[in-house]
């Protein structure tokens, strides 16, 4: 158990309800759900009652709550103390992440960075996340934001920062796309903006091949961001990872498919060469993140 599994239980305490929750944590409910499920199993007690609506605590679940109020508010104070020290550490890094990374989680990390760092560069460079690994292989940055890849090189080093569901998107419009009004919808008529490459185009590659189905691809593109607004506009059904869906400014235009089974979901977080982690800045940034 971390301190985001507290903090994750703390806003079902606060809502009551599972969908407000997730949606304030940025995850699926049912990502959420199964968090709950092994708190549940550690602290080896039921913690919140799922039958009632809203959920009430049980009372395991009032002597949890206190102790993760506790033990968050010690965390936030060790945080502060040690934000407080002005390091005089001096250097560059050069980080690649995508366009949403920049401006959401990775706005907060960076902004810690500065304050203990202030005398460290940090070159930023944005492109299409499914190019964040090959990045830092072929030294083009020292750090990346990426999704965990399916099998991660021993010459790498990746801390998960957050979760981020896959998500089935359409657009708004339900009578846009004729085949999702069917009672059962035939996948293989469906047209799909998708990725060119990366993580999420594997899984969805597999999501389709685990069915028999050979996709109808009406565009591939270079960048989540892209997919959401061709989605916006029409031209099909896309698959996108929940943080970059939070982000886009065409969200509103477009509706979340409910599809059964889920994708599995990205791990989003910092990668680095191995062989590079015991180098001074890059371990500031690292255990930045830990904070």
């Amino acid at each position: 158990m971390d301190y985001k599994d507290l903090q994750s239980f703390l806003s079902l305490c606060s809502h009551l309800h599972l969908g407000k929750a997730s949606e304030e944590l940025h995850m699926s409910p049912s990502t959420l759900s199964r968090r709950l499920a092994r708190m549940e199993e550690e602290v080896g007690a039921t913690l919140l009652v799922r039958e009632t609506s809203p959920l009430s605590l049980t009372n395991a679940g009032e002597l949890f709550k206190r102790h993760a109020e506790s033990t968050l508010s010690d965390w936030q104070q060790l945080r502060n103390s040690v934000s407080g020290e002005v390091s005089d550490l001096q250097g560059s890094l050069t980080l690649f992440c995508s366009v949403t990374a920049s401006y959401s989680f990775l706005a907060d990390l960076l902004a810690r960075f500065r304050e203990r760092y202030p005398l460290v560069d940090l070159h930023i460079h944005t492109g299409d996340a499914a190019e964040s690994i090959l990045k830092v292989e072929n030294g083009e940055a020292d750090i990346v934001v990426a999704a965990r890849p399916e099998q991660l090189s021993e010459e790498l080093t990746f801390k998960t920062i957050m979760p981020s569901p896959l998500l089935f998107i359409a657009p708004k419009n339900a009578t846009t796309i004729a085949q999702l009004n069917q009672a059962e919808i035939d996948w293989s008529a469906v047209p799909m903006v998708l990725s060119e490459t990366g993580l999420a185009r594997t899984r969805v590659n597999y999501w389709f091949a685990a069915r028999d189905i050979t996709p109808n691809i009406y565009a591939q593109v270079s960048g989540h961001e892209a997919i959401v607004s061709m989605v916006a506009l029409g031209a099909g059904v896309g698959v996108v990872p929940e943080l970059v869906l939070k982000n886009s400014p065409m969200a509103a235009r477009v509706r979340v498919l409910s599809v059964q089974p889920e994708l599995e979901p990205f791990a989003v977080g910092l990668c680095a060469k191995t062989q590079r982690m015991q180098e001074t800045l890059l371990q500031a940034l690292w255990k930045t993140a830990a904070l």
